[in-house]
């Protein structure tokens, strides 16, 4: 019965109105007819006319059982009458009845006696083709099987969306008996469900007619009430045979572990990503601060929200290190990073410090063992374990520490440190899979940075090396006032082999060498102090600068495969003049109040270790006041500016007033030299005093 045809409550009338039938006797098409207690048709009805094809004038009046029976059924048809009508039974039966165009038709009969109010007795008669009864019979039969034994949870919604019908599969998907759910709606048997997106989609089908379907939703229900399932959903609107809305038919299925390997497969593919964003982002450069940096830029906030890369201090200056069960761990922090976490970057240890770590500690226990430490959930009495100290401890238990990993740093069978991770913000815990791609971000990572540190070991070797080479001269010497800088290279690349000399001769004059050895390193700081040294005695000879050059030329080819440019002057502040000679370097600057500063006009000479080839000499003037400028090609050569260009900047920050060389020796340096320049620099600035 239809919602407009339901009696109210309080037992009261049906509500009569312009409520439509629900369209199953007119798919039936059933057909009425009444007799009398002669078995005439006294009523009949309009699907009489359509099922046994005599119009109502051509029924009325006339015995059934002569219009409707065939005659070999006749006697048997009259028996039953008489005993409805004799006994008040009702009889139901199929038997084939002869229709006016003489065909006969197999009918469904459903008679029973009728009283009216005088008393009189009637025959009423329902009939139905068998063969209609029986294909919606069959389709019942068949819907309703399909429906209980469907894997798929299925379920009917009126138009206030309270469930009418409920399968099987349905009910042990909502964990709900069926009969529970009649009369509720899906808020309240299934509030863990994403009731809002859900009944929004219902109401929406209810007014437009179109369908939804596989409509994702993610929730839970009572059936599993403490994990997530994924459900994809369909809707459609059902109607009667008159186009009058019923409700909507709801379809489930459950695809959680569809939904489940598409997490994990979208997981697997981030994890594959950030590899490969580390393998392009770490270990850019031989910086060790840089490189653990650049570990720290990866994992946050893909893998964690706080980050931190920290080495045993001995690995740090290049001895071997191993812990005893009892012993702490000296620990030297390198990067740390943090996604909106202040507290906890606060607990961190600040990159550059040294700090002991207990036995007890987590990080000591990773590098002891080698092996990873995780702990998914962090309580309150490991964070002891995991802080420097009871202020550490206390900063990150208020940032909300709630996970932890520690991943050793492992390069070359040596333990290095720890990659040393925390979650405050990411609500779920460190798993498997984190502590997987953790180890595959250290394994790659410690590479890097074990690389880092043998470059920054030989370059911190190969720098003391050279500045201990590099004199140590006073500033005033002779009749000339000196100011000298030294600039290693970038971190991108090694100490060369560049240097200076202010060397004292006899008669008050002074040599003045620049050179650079081409390569870099150790073999370059080396060969660079064998020139230096070659070069401090020969000047004692007092050599022209043209013949020391010729020398130093036969020393360098004796060495492995070394070649230098050189600059060697010797002032003479009596004569007021400076000889000069070029072995393949960049010309000085000369530098005379109320002139433009100039570039030496100098023969070039090949560089030393080519041989064979001549030096020349050539005398400039320097009078009182008057500034010489060597320098080695770090000062002006980059890879992006032409050299003509960068030599003119030189010459325009040489303009101007006269001021302190060590002034001048800062600007130019501060100017011209550029962070990541792959060559270091050796600059000599000496200015010419009016003698004793």
């Amino acid at each position: 019965m239809s919602a407009a045809g339901s009696p109210e409550a309080g037992g009261e009338e049906p509500v009569r109105g312009s409520a439509r039938p629900s369209g199953l006797l007119d798919v039936l098409r059933v057909a009425s007819v009444v007799l009398d207690t002669e078995g005439r048709i006294v009523l009949w009805s309009p699907q009489a006319e359509e099922l046994f094809g005599y119009e109502a004038r051509e029924a009325l009046g006339q015995f059934a059982a002569r219009i409707m029976v065939h005659e070999q059924h006749v006697d048997l048809v009259v028996k039953l009458f008489a005993d409805v009508m004799g006994t008040g039974q009702s009889w139901a039966g199929a038997f084939p009845v002869r229709r006016k165009d003489g065909t006969t038709r197999l009918v469904e009969f459903r008679n029973m006696r009728l009283l009216d109010d005088r008393g009189d007795v009637y025959a009423l008669g329902l009939c139905a083709d068998q063969s209609t009864v029986h294909r919606l019979e069959r389709e019942v039969a068949l819907s309703t099987r399909m429906i209980a034994q469907s894997p798929i949870g299925l379920a009917v919604l009126d138009t206030e969306l309270r469930y009418v019908s409920v399968n099987k599969a349905l009910e042990e998907i909502n964990g709900v008996p069926a009969d529970e759910h009649l009369g509720r709606t899906p808020r309240e048997v299934v509030p863990g469900m994403d009731v809002d997106a859900l009944e929004t989609a219902t109401r929406r089908v209810l007014e437009t007619g179109t369908p939804v379907v596989d409509q994702s939703t993610i929730g839970r229900t009572p059936a599993d009430p403490h994990q997530d399932h994924a459900w994809s959903v369909s809707l459609y609107r059902l109607e009667n045979a008159f186009g009058t809305v019923l409700g909507v038919a709801v379809s489930i299925v459950d695809v959680t572990e569809q939904y489940r390997a598409g997490i994990e497969a979208e997981a697997a593919r981030r994890r594959l990503a950030l590899i490969a964003d580390a393998s392009g982002r770490i270990g850019t450069t031989l910086d060790l601060d840089r490189t653990a940096r650049e570990l720290t830029e990866v994992a946050v906030p893909e893998l964690a929200d706080i980050a931190a890369v920290d080495l045993l201090d001995a690995v740090v200056q290049g001895r071997q290190s191993s812990l005893g069960p009892t012993e702490s761990a000296v620990i030297r922090a390198l990067a740390v990073q943090g996604y909106d976490s202040a507290e906890a970057l606060e607990a961190a240890d600040p990159p550059g410090q040294v700090a002991r770590y207990a036995p007890d500690r987590l990080v000591t226990q990773c590098v002891r063992t080698a092996s990873p430490v995780m702990l998914p959930e962090v309580k309150d009495e490991d964070l002891a374990r995991i802080a420097r100290s009871p202020e550490a401890a206390e900063l990150l238990g208020r940032a909300g520490v709630h996970s932890y990993l520690a991943v050793p740093l492992i390069a070359r069978g040596q333990v290095l440190g720890a990659l040393d991770l925390k979650r405050t913000r990411n609500p779920l815990p460190f798993t498997e899979d984190d502590l997987l791609l953790a180890r595959e971000l250290a394994a790659r990572a410690a590479v890097q940075i074990d690389n880092a540190r043998w470059y920054q070991s030989a370059r911190d070797t190969a720098l003391t090396l050279q500045r201990s080479l590099l004199p140590s001269h006073p500033a005033v010497t002779g009749g000339l006032e000196v100011a000298s800088r030294y600039q290693p290279a970038g971190a991108t690349s090694e100490v060369g082999g560049d240097w200076f000399d202010v060397i004292p001769l006899e008669g008050d004059k002074t040599a003045l060498v620049v050179g650079d050895v081409m390569g870099s390193g150790i073999p370059a700081a080396a060969a660079m102090g064998r020139l230096r040294t070659a070069t401090n005695t020969l000047a004692s000879l007092d050599l022209d600068p043209n013949v020391l050059l010729e020398h130093l030329d036969k020393i360098t080819a004796g060495l492995d495969q070394a070649i230098a440019t050189c600059v060697y002057a010797v002032h003479d502040p009596r004569r007021r003049e400076c000889r000069i000679a070029n072995a393949g370097h960049l010309p000085p600057v000369r530098v005379r109040a109320g002139r433009p500063p100039e570039l030496l006009d100098l023969p070039t000479g090949v560089p030393l270790g080519v041989g064979g080839v001549a030096f020349a000499t050539t005398t400039v003037d320097l009078e009182p006041g008057d500034r010489l400028v060597f320098y080695t090609d770090g000062l002006v050569e980059t890879r992006r500016d032409p050299l003509d260009d960068r030599l003119g900047t030189l010459l325009s920050l040489l303009e101007g007033p006269d001021r302190p060389l060590e002034e001048v020796c800062e600007v130019l340096l501060r100017t011209l030299h550029e962070p990541d320049n792959f060559d270091d620099v050796a600059l000599l600035i000496a200015r010419a005093t009016t003698p004793d």
